[in-house]
């Protein structure tokens, strides 16, 4: 395949005017294959990576909880129709029995042009604080256990790629040692304050579960660990850019402050997203959805109803360049996750391809 005259997202981080080549084992190449007759003209058209969601409930009315093979593909059908082309469906704090048979639905998820590429799991619980458990369960929250956690990462082929712990919860310190060279360890839903947050960041934590989301505000006394991420180069922060967990103003802040290599935007979307309002559930708790907000029922935010794609063009509308913006929707995501395969356009990558509009609106998905 052959993409003419298209403006092309760099690794740089820039748009260049150029075609781009793909063969046919999906693989970006240098050349054109020779005789390759398919030709797309994108004269006009915006070529960048397809988005990389790190942190994903559901969508469509389905969520990877539900144990359901057949409603992760759904969902994974969904993404790749908006242009999301890798995901890490997200976990709740439920029984580890229960998260066990969760776990081993993954692999229900075939490696198919008609869906999404499911890149591993994002752990979101139950290593976490009762203090800042958000929509998460509290009955279920446990203190992190390295054998626990050996048991559910073996359950579902030790795919998973994201795990967030509080830090100040015992045997926190140890849980990241053991782990952090193996997978992305992320601090969140966590009251931890800045000490403990920076020895965490020491110890291996390199990400921040939805940044100012479940865990203490910024203050200029203590900083906590929005402060502590801030001052650890090597930490990535994910961001909700849905105009409700955190307002524009703030997400042109963390743009400024951790700089566009830093920050990953992701959808936080749990089942109610595509889906009319109504009332859903997510992690065992009733969800009301209006319009683009859902909340528990005492108004606490419980994820967003928020695409990625619609979460990269609403940063762009808060103000944020646009290459700032995929670079956070595709390449910070992809390196997050430690994926050498997808989020950027370079030679010998995956050829996840979307061409979008003038107006950022998606005109094909490749």
């Amino acid at each position: 395949m052959i993409i003419k005259n298209g403006l092309v997202f760099e690794e740089t981080g820039k748009f260049q005017k150029r075609n781009l080549f793909i063969n046919s084992a999906h693989k970006i190449t240098e050349e054109p294959v020779e005789g390759d007759s398919h030709v797309i003209n994108a004269e006009g058209l915006y070529v960048i990576p397809g988005l990389v969601d790190v942190h994903i409930h559901g969508a469509l009315g389905w969520d990877l909880c539900d144990q359901d093979g057949e409603g992760l593909c759904k969902i994974a059908a969904y993404l790749k129709s908006r242009g999301i082309t890798t995901f890490c469906p997200a976990s709740m704090t439920l029984p580890i029995e229960k998260l066990e048979k969760i776990f081993q639905t993954v692999s229900d998820v075939p490696e198919t042009s008609d869906y999404a590429s499911l890149a591993g799991i994002h752990m979101e619980g139950p290593f976490i604080s009762p203090q800042k458990k958000g929509a998460q369960k509290e009955d279920y929250i446990l203190s992190p256990d390295i054998d626990i956690f050996k048991r559910l990462n073996e359950s579902c082929g030790n795919k998973i790629r994201i795990v967030t712990i509080a830090p100040e919860l015992p045997q926190a310190m140890e849980f990241i040692r053991t782990f952090s060279d193996k997978l992305s360890v992320s601090l969140g839903h966590s009251a931890a304050d800045y000490d403990t947050a920076c020895l965490a960041y020491k110890a291996g934590a390199n990400h921040v579960t939805h940044l100012f989301n479940a865990m203490p505000p910024l203050n200029h006394r203590e900083p906590g660990i929005i402060g502590a991420a801030a001052d650890s180069p090597h930490v990535m922060a994910e961001l909700i850019c849905d105009g409700l967990h955190v307002s524009p103003s703030v997400i042109r802040m963390a743009f400024s402050v951790f700089g566009d290599d830093r920050i990953v935007l992701i959808s936080d979307a749990m089942r109610a997203t595509g889906m009319e309002d109504g009332t859903y559930e997510l992690g065992g708790q009733p969800v009301l959805k209006k319009g683009n907000r859902a909340v528990l029922k005492d108004g606490t935010l419980a994820g967003s109803v928020t695409n990625l794609m619609e979460c990269m063009k609403n940063a762009v509308s808060f103000g944020i360049p646009l290459e700032s913006a995929v670079k956070a929707a595709t390449i910070n995501p992809a390196r997050s996750i430690g994926s050498s395969s997808v989020g950027n356009l370079s030679p010998g990558r995956e050829g996840d391809v979307l061409l979008l509009d003038k107006n950022l609106d998606l005109v094909q998905v490749i």
